[in-house]
């Protein structure tokens, strides 16, 4: 059976996700931005929520190349996340070339299974961004990394569905997790690229009130947030079990 693995921001969600058919989460806070470290609080409960909780490690938005200073708080934050008993942390970094940073990245594993030796890894989406992500891939292994999130280069999964492909050729024991634009109904293209797992983020706009039209920062969207939709998940579990590789 394939894994599916549902983006959510908060312990309400990954209770969502766990009761409709998701088999682990992946927390983090500001999926507008593509993903940020989530906050310990935000953590913990979700821990306690009982389905496998995949932290990301993200200190900031932007590109995956990182300073010293970025990394040091990255590897700080690894071991809070490892120490609150994460299933696993989602990480990654790249040189300015677009190539791995594989020291950067080694670093960061290390700090991980410096706490919790057992903590699986994931390489998340940093390698749709590298020069050559089938080059990087072939990387991962050597570094400690379990799997691999990745839309194969592509705006979309189904779009990159070719190179996901291709990544499985390559991917020496790294598992290939597809994610990026995924739908209930677009799942059975990457599933038949040799993904093992898939990644959605099953998020519903919503707002609770609208009392202002004073914005907070460039990034603003007023009253809204995203949370995460109980039907979406459910059709994407209905769906994985229909489709045969």
């Amino acid at each position: 059976m394939v894994d599916l693995e549902i983006a959510v921001t908060s312990p309400e969600g990954a209770c969502t996700a766990r009761d409709n058919g998701a088999d682990r989460v992946e927390l983090c806070t500001g999926l507008e931005l593509g993903g940020l470290t989530p906050s310990e609080g935000a953590v913990a409960l979700t821990v306690e929520t009982g389905i496998p909780t995949f932290a990301l490690l993200r200190c900031r938005p932007g590109d995956f190349v990182y300073d010293e200073s970025e990394l040091r708080t990255m590897e700080r934050e690894a071991r809070c996340l490892a120490a609150a008993g994460v299933a696993g942390v989602v990480l990654g970094a790249l040189q300015a070339d677009g190539s791995l940073d594989a020291a950067g990245t080694r670093r960061l594993v290390a700090a991980a299974r410096d706490v919790a030796p057992t903590v699986r890894i994931t390489f998340h989406r940093a390698i749709d961004h590298a020069a050559d992500p089938i080059e990087v891939v072939g990387g991962l292994a050597d570094l400690g990394v379990d799997q691999v999130l990745t839309s194969g280069g592509a705006d979309t999964a189904v779009d990159g569905a070719a190179a996901i492909a291709r990544m499985s050729e390559e991917a020496r024991g790294v598992g290939i997790m597809a994610g990026g634009g995924l739908t209930p109904s677009t799942l059975e293209p990457v599933i038949g690229a040799g993904a093992d797992a898939v990644h959605m983020s099953a998020k519903l706009r919503t707002e609770r009130v609208r009392r202002t039209n004073v914005s907070l920062g460039a990034a603003d969207s007023g009253d809204s947030y995203f949370v995460t939709d109980a039907a979406t998940v459910r059709s994407a579990r209905a769906a994985l079990e229909n489709v045969t590789r």
